[in-house]
């Protein structure tokens, strides 16, 4: 079993989380029940994922739960970049969301790669 608490994504998935959580509270209150939610449950979802793969007993179970986590960066990106389109998150912290989004889905990736190799 894997300590969670020692991986950096785990680390930058719970940073990313909580800043989502701030930058969606400009979010207007009638996006409350739809896309400010759906953007939550999907970073809080990569940080989950991640120490939910830790408690598995193979490395290719950790790897499907690592892989979930990836597919939610990648749903988190889609819905920054819909908020993004259609106005309720301004340019700037809208890329700012997704860089940090694409640096950790790289390093989910790198960390997938490295534990196949094991």
């Amino acid at each position: 079993m894997r300590n969670f608490r020692e991986l950096r994504v785990w680390h930058d998935s719970i940073a990313l989380a909580v800043y989502v959580y701030g930058v969606t509270q400009s979010f207007p209150k009638e996006e409350e029940y739809g896309m400010t939610r759906q953007v939550r449950r999907s970073v809080v979802s990569i940080a989950s994922n991640t120490a939910e793969g830790c408690s598995r007993s193979s490395d290719k179970e950790f790897c499907h739960y690592l892989e979930i986590s990836v597919g939610s960066a990648f749903e988190a990106e889609t819905q920054i970049t819909i908020a993004k389109r259609i106005g309720i998150l301004d340019e700037q912290r809208a890329d700012d969301c997704i860089e940090r989004l694409r640096r950790l889905q790289k390093a989910i990736n790198a960390l997938i790669k490295k534990t196949r190799r094991l």
